[in-house]
C-alpha cells in the first residue's frame, strides 16, 4: 500500500507466455498488494505460467474477446477485490514495470488521479524500436486528438496506464469497444468527466515477442480513434450525446 490505498497490478494478456516471468520478476512488490492477469484465450500456456510464477487472481476468458474486453475484465475484478489504485502492464515486456513507483506515488499523493507512461516523451520510442509508421501516424492522431479535445498529451496510445479507484468509477468503461480503440474511449471518457492525466517518461521495446498490431487493424484503429475524438469535440457543445460519455 501507500498512503493507506491498496495498489493492484492488472495485466491483460494474450500469448504471453514467454516474456511474463521476466515482466513479472520487475513489479515493484514493496507497493504493490496484488496481480490480476487476464488470459484473453491464448493458444500458449499462459495461464499456467501466471499460476506458477505467483499470481494469485488469473482469470482465463474462454473465448477471445478482444484487447478492450480483456481490460474490462481487468477493471472489474481489480474494483472488485477493493482496489484504490490501478496500473495496467502488458505482460509483454515492452515496457517495465519500474516506473509504477513514480506512477502510484502521483496518484498517492492526490496530485493525478491518472498517469501515462509516454513513449513519445524523450526519444523512447525511436530508440526501442517502434517502427517509423507507427510513430509518424501516433504524431498525427495524437496532434489531432488534442486539437479535438483540447488537450496537451504526448500520447495517446501507450499501454502503460495508471488510475484511481474513483476514475475507474466515474466512467462506464464497460460500454467502449472490446477492440483496441478502448483505449481512447477511455482516455475521451476521463477527459470529459474533467480529470486531469499527467505523464511520465517511459523507455518501450520492440522485439518478436512484444505484442503489435498489422497494418490494416492499425487503419481501423486511427479511424476509431479519430472518430472517438470528433464524438468528444460534438459532444462538448452539446450537440450530440454519445452514450460513453454519459454513465
Amino acid at each position: 500500500m501507500v498512503n493507506g490505498k491498496k495498489v493492484v497490478v492488472v495485466m491483460p494478456a494474450y500469448n504471453a507466455s514467454k516474456t511474463l516471468q521476466q515482466t513479472y520478476d520487475e513489479i515493484p512488490f514493496d507497493i504493490v498488494d496484488d496481480v490480476i492477469l487476464v488470459d484473453d484465450h491464448s493458444t500458449d500456456d499462459t495461464s499456467e505460467v501466471a499460476k506458477k510464477v505467483g499470481i494469485k487472481h488469473v482469470i482465463t476468458h474462454q473465448e477471445n474477446l478482444g484487447y478492450g474486453g480483456n481490460q474490462k475484465s481487468c477493471y472489474n475484478k481489480a474494483l472488485n477485490i477493493g482496489a484504490d489504485i490501478v496500473i495496467m502492464v502488458h505482460p509483454d515486456y515492452q515496457y517495465t514495470p519500474k516506473l509504477i513507483h513514480s506512477m502510484v506515488y502521483m496518484i498517492a499523493n492526490d496530485l493525478y488521479p491518472v498517469v501515462l507512461a509516454s513513449r513519445i516523451l524523450g526519444k523512447g520510442a525511436l530508440k526501442g524500436g517502434m517502427p517509423i509508421y507507427k510513430y509518424i501516424a501516433n504524431r498525427i492522431l495524437t496532434l489531432s486528438q488534442n486539437i479535438l479535445m483540447n488537450q496537451k498529451l504526448s500520447e495517446y496510445h501507450t499501454g502503460y496506464r495508471a488510475f484511481s479507484k474513483e476514475v475507474l468509477e466515474s466512467i462506464n468503461y464497460n460500454i467502449n469497444s472490446n477492440d483496441f480503440v478502448f483505449d481512447n474511449q477511455m482516455l475521451a471518457q476521463i477527459f470529459y468527466k474533467g480529470f486531469e492525466i499527467a505523464e511520465v517518461t517511459c523507455p518501450t521495446k520492440y522485439f518478436d515477442e512484444a505484442s503489435s498490431i498489422n497494418f490494416k487493424r492499425s487503419s481501423i484503429y486511427g479511424l476509431g480513434v479519430l472518430l472517438t475524438s470528433v464524438k468528444y469535440f460534438f459532444a462538448k457543445l452539446g450537440l450530440v450525446k454519445p452514450k460513453i460519455f454519459f454513465k
